[in-house]
């Protein structure tokens, strides 16, 4: 195992915490007719640079799948990331987003952030009680998206769980 497999991973939504549901305050106002997406222009080129800064092993976590390499990704100056493989398991536990499970097989006890917008307290449950590495379930608000604040509490997490 190389010391970049041993960096933690971030598991990262896109709907909500990097297109939020509402408009950015700084949010430029698209001039351009290129067809697609609208809320796309939500997207903020900062996350990118950001996210990266953080030196975790990146993940989408998303319905948007490898979509988001091919549409996200660009914009925020990302490199094509590996896609968590969300298969069809039916009904999950009560109260138990249907992501949690299939994130905690692909961390593998490994330490661990998710972004996202959906999870509950019965995901940090479930989480506490079934991954033995460390873990940051982070929820975003689908509102405004990834904030100063949000990349704050990332840093402050990472250096106090992980080291600098």
């Amino acid at each position: 195992m190389t010391a970049s497999d041993q960096r933690p991973l971030l598991f990262l939504d896109v709907d909500g915490p990097l297109i939020p549901f509402r408009s950015r305050p700084t949010q430029r106002v698209s001039v351009t007719d290129q067809p697609g997406n609208p809320l796309l222009d939500r997207l903020d080129p900062a996350d990118g640079r950001r996210l990266l800064a953080l030196g975790c092993r990146l993940m989408w976590a998303t319905t948007w799948m490898s979509d988001a390499n091919d549409v996200v990704a660009p914009r925020l100056g990302l490199p094509p990331l590996p896609v968590v493989d969300f298969p069809d398991e039916g009904i999950p536990e009560r109260g138990l987003h249907w992501k949690t499970m299939s994130l905690i097989r692909r961390a593998a006890g490994t330490p661990f952030i998710w972004l996202d917008d959906e999870m509950t307290e019965a995901d940090q449950r479930w989480v506490r009680i079934h991954h033995p590495g460390p873990a940051l379930l982070h929820q975003v608000d689908p509102l405004i998206g990834l904030t100063d604040t949000d990349f704050a509490t990332l840093r402050r997490w990472l250096a106090d769980r992980i080291g600098p």
